[in-house]
């Protein structure tokens, strides 16, 4: 007679066990809804673009709010997702006065004159911000991607979409060959010899702080200001090191997918660099991505002959013509993302989506306009109301955005930027 299976027997044999499938004869469902639910991480993605968007086309009708409203046809490729999307209009960043800068301060929303003396002062962006916390306990905090074309796609000075809490540049990953092996690739130099090469930095970490405090005997206030700031730097490069040396001895994932060529450009290199970010998050590897989109060599893989800033100063004829191509490509390649992050089942069974937010925009409008920034947030990672077109009083910060995207993904921020508070219209 066969013995009946049993929660003791299961618990008995629970060595065994772990390398079985979850096998409905031993109750494993009964199990599994009686434990208690492990909340999955929130994730977020920052899309930037240069050159703005074609704003006859681009734009929702702002007397149509709410979910009943139609897709402009610079949308339009993003319709089977129009339930899990919104459009913001009304936002703009105060200090913005660079008609070609659609990025630079983009998730600050910082004076670049707010430092005297400083021709360019920034701020902490809200995806460094997010990456302090929701990055606590994975190999990247946060992870910047980028592009060789910058220059030709109207984004402005930077290496990245990401500034840290001293408003200084932080470095991206310019190409998908870069990011691939940033993320999987295995780091053959032997344990030992990676354990000395950290304990040197740190040796030499703690020479150059000793000196440093020694400085500080007879300075200026202005002097010593500038000294607490590189004691700021110093404690990041310490929790950098540190971060090092917690995953010193842990593998990279193997990658779920294969190598990117090294030709890629344009469409394919936006493409892939999707991709790259699915598998990132696939893998826990990070929580917080941003990238800075080509503009450029988007326009030359759409076989486009117009230059980019040309196209931006767009009038009825090619240059708009090729504009509004630019956006339903954009589009396009959104609504692939976006099909990636629904496709990947998370082990709760939600998907990827229901657990990460898209923020995908622009500092500028179109041509040299710095208002009603173009706006589209999407996913479930921050609670906001989805599917909607809202219209917010005219120059509503652009910070209220990322100050609601923040409170919506659990970090309790009491303002970002010049943020005035949050947008009760997104939160759910």
């Amino acid at each position: 007679m066969q013995r009946a299976l049993t929660r003791r027997h299961f618990l008995r044999s629970a060595s065994t066990l772990v390398a079985l499938p979850a096998l409905q004869s031993f109750g494993f469902r009964r199990f599994a809804a009686a434990a208690a639910p492990v909340p999955r991480p929130k994730r977020a993605i920052f899309l930037n673009f240069g050159w703005g968007v074609t704003n006859e086309t681009w734009f929702p009708d702002v007397k149509q709010t709410g979910t009943e409203y139609d897709l402009p046809p610079g949308l339009a490729p993003l319709a089977r997702h129009k339930s899990d999307f919104t459009v913001v209009q009304g936002l703009a960043n105060k200090y913005a006065n660079e008609a070609h800068w659609g990025s630079t301060f983009w998730l600050t929303g910082a004076n670049r004159y707010a430092e005297p003396g400083q021709s360019l002062h920034n701020s902490i962006s809200v995806d460094q911000v997010a990456a302090a916390q929701l990055g606590r306990e994975t190999r990247f905090s946060s992870l910047q991607l980028n592009s060789v074309d910058v220059p030709n796609s109207g984004h402005g000075p930077g290496l990245s979409l990401a500034w840290d809490i001293h408003g200084k540049m932080v470095a991206g990953l310019d190409n998908p060959v870069i990011a691939y092996h940033r993320l999987f690739s295995p780091d053959d130099t032997p344990l030992v010899q990676r354990q000395a090469m950290l304990a040197q930095k740190r040796s030499v970490l703690d020479a150059v702080l000793t000196d440093a405090k020694d400085l500080q005997r007879g300075l200026s206030k202005s002097d010593i200001d500038k000294l607490d700031e590189y004691f700021q730097s110093i404690r990041d490069i310490e929790t950098r090191l540190g971060k090092d040396e917690q995953w010193l001895q842990v593998p990279k994932p193997g990658g779920s997918m294969n190598e990117p060529r090294a030709t890629l450009s344009g469409r394919d290199e936006v493409q892939i660099m999707y991709d790259l970010m699915v598998a990132a998050f696939q893998t826990d590897s990070t929580r917080v991505i941003t990238y800075r989109q080509p503009v450029g060599t988007l326009l030359q893989s759409l076989n486009i002959k117009v230059a980019p800033h040309d196209m931006s100063h767009y009038s009825p004829g090619d240059r708009m013509i090729a504009s509004q191509k630019r956006d339903v490509a954009q589009s396009e390649l959104l609504a692939g993302l976006i099909d990636k992050l629904k496709a990947v089942k998370e082990p709760d069974g939600s998907r990827l989506f229901d657990q990460t937010t898209v923020a995908y925009g622009s500092n500028i409008r179109t041509i040299h306009y710095l208002d009603n920034c173009p706006t589209l947030i999407a996913g479930g990672g921050a609670n906001l109301k989805l599917g909607q077109h809202i219209v917010l009083p005219k120059n509503t910060p652009l910070c209220n955005l990322w100050l609601t995207m923040l409170h919506g993904l659990g970090l309790q921020a009491e303002r970002h930027g010049d943020s005035s508070g949050v947008i009760k219209a997104l939160q759910a």
